[in-house]
């Protein structure tokens, strides 16, 4: 069956769901393993979507520093649909030592940032292990974790709005990283 026939109806069994996810994943086989550091955020129900976003396009696990709620806080709950509960989580206290755990585990940090200098977000090499690095909703990442990352990438806006909420070009940026060198496999 080719898979553009799949998606020409709703699914909503979970075998008939299992099976198309199957066949996406050995069309388009997974390129890299993706992390999110979430520093400061404010919004348990940004924290939530994250976990979702995360489930989806297949990141390994989420990095909540500083004030980030974390679970079970009532808030992620409601906007993670339970994937909080699948999607693996660690916290630290501060940005410095998640930075120096991620890189001793071999990640290329990537700040998704709205900065000058910033490369679109198309054109950034992740690499094989990325963590994709993401700041409040107010602040953005700060100055000094911008220093330390490997590559700040933007995405573009076309209309008034300055930027997208945060865990949608979290969304965004993520499933460029992981389709990204899949544009070759024939589906």
């Amino acid at each position: 069956m080719a898979y553009s026939r799949l998606v020409a109806g709703q699914i909503r069994k979970k075998t008939a769901l299992r099976k198309r996810r199957a066949m996406f994943e050995e069309a388009f086989p997974q390129q890299r393993s993706l992390v999110f550091l979430l520093q400061d955020w404010d919004d348990g129900y940004n924290v939530g979507g994250l976990f979702r976003v995360a489930a989806a396009c297949g990141a390994s696990e989420l990095v909540m520093v500083g004030r980030t709620p974390v679970p079970p806080a009532p808030r992620i709950g409601v906007t993670s649909l339970g994937f909080h509960r699948r999607v693996t989580w660690r916290q630290f206290a501060k940005w410095g030592e998640a930075v120096e755990v991620l890189r001793s585990e071999g990640h290329r940090l990537v700040a998704v940032e709205v900065a000058e200098g910033a490369t679109h977000y198309m054109k950034c090499e992740y690499g094989p292990r990325c963590c994709l690095v993401l700041g409040s909703e107010g602040g953005g990442v700060t100055p000094g974790l911008l220093k330390t990352c490997d590559e700040v990438v933007a995405i573009p806006m076309y209309g008034k709005g300055r930027s997208l909420n945060v865990h949608v070009a979290a969304a965004v940026v993520a499933f460029e990283a992981m389709m990204r060198g899949s544009e070759d496999v024939e589906p």
